[in-house]
């Protein structure tokens, strides 16, 4: 059974940083494309940030030079590192893995940034 749960989400003041992390069981995540993705209230869920399989990194716009993506393969767990947070990036953060049609997904970690 697979199973992704995500931690580390909160209440932040703008301008400040969380480290959200995304542990695997079930499934290797070296071997998935790794994502974040968030919903904000009364929108859609949208991309945030992948780590392909083979390393590469990709970012939404809104979110570049801002935050990383990146894998513990010791740990089996995907980190979102994320600095200079800004309202507008207040959302459910969930953690997702797709390989080959395949498509897992967690249930979520809350990131309020207010002050």
């Amino acid at each position: 059974q697979v199973q992704m749960e995500e931690s580390g989400g909160g209440l932040v003041q703008p301008g400040g940083s969380l480290r959200l992390s995304c542990a695997a069981s079930g499934i290797n995540v070296n071997i998935f494309d790794m994502g974040w993705y968030r919903q904000a209230p009364g929108k859609q869920r949208e991309f945030v940030a992948s780590i392909r399989s083979g390393g590469d990194t990709i970012y939404a716009n809104s979110v570049k030079g801002r935050f990383t993506i990146s894998r513990d393969n010791a740990k089996n767990t995907v980190i979102l590192q994320m600095v200079n947070l800004k309202p507008e990036d207040t959302a459910l953060y969930f953690c997702n893995a797709w390989r080959g049609g395949i498509n897992y997904w967690g249930t979520g970690t809350l990131v309020t940034v207010s002050s």
